[in-house]
């Protein structure tokens, strides 16, 4: 499941950097964009990781890695990257206290794998 989620969030990545740079280049101001850029990089970034994580659940079962670390960088993608898109497309700045959230899923999902990892001497 991890890998073809990850695979639709790299895909969902490609159109939304297709838009930034194509679509939104005239109608948001630099820093908007930035934040439109920032939002996509992790976006590709976490969608790799989730694809990773899904190839190593799939080709070794046996290593029970954590779904829960999956479920963090998925929660990490939607807030931390979809806050920036939200802001970029007119939600209040405020909006941005979120971001954190996100971020710290991602986090919280690479050191669980990191445990995960090192617990089973990989």
């Amino acid at each position: 499941m991890f890998f073809s989620l990850g695979a639709l969030n790299l895909a969902l990545a490609v159109i939304l950097g297709a838009f930034g740079a194509h679509g939104l280049k005239a109608k948001v101001t630099t820093e908007q964009l930035a934040w439109w850029h920032t939002g996509v990089d992790y976006h590709f970034y976490h969608a790799l990781g989730l694809l990773v994580i899904g190839a190593l659940m799939a080709a070794q079962p046996q290593l029970a890695l954590p779904k829960g670390s999956a479920w963090a960088l998925q929660i990490g993608i939607v807030i931390f990257s979809g806050s920036l898109y939200a802001m970029t497309l007119g939600a209040p700045r405020w909006f941005g206290a979120i971001t954190p959230i996100g971020g710290t899923a991602f986090i919280i999902g690479w050191l669980w794998l990191a445990y995960a990892a090192w617990q089973k001497g990989l």
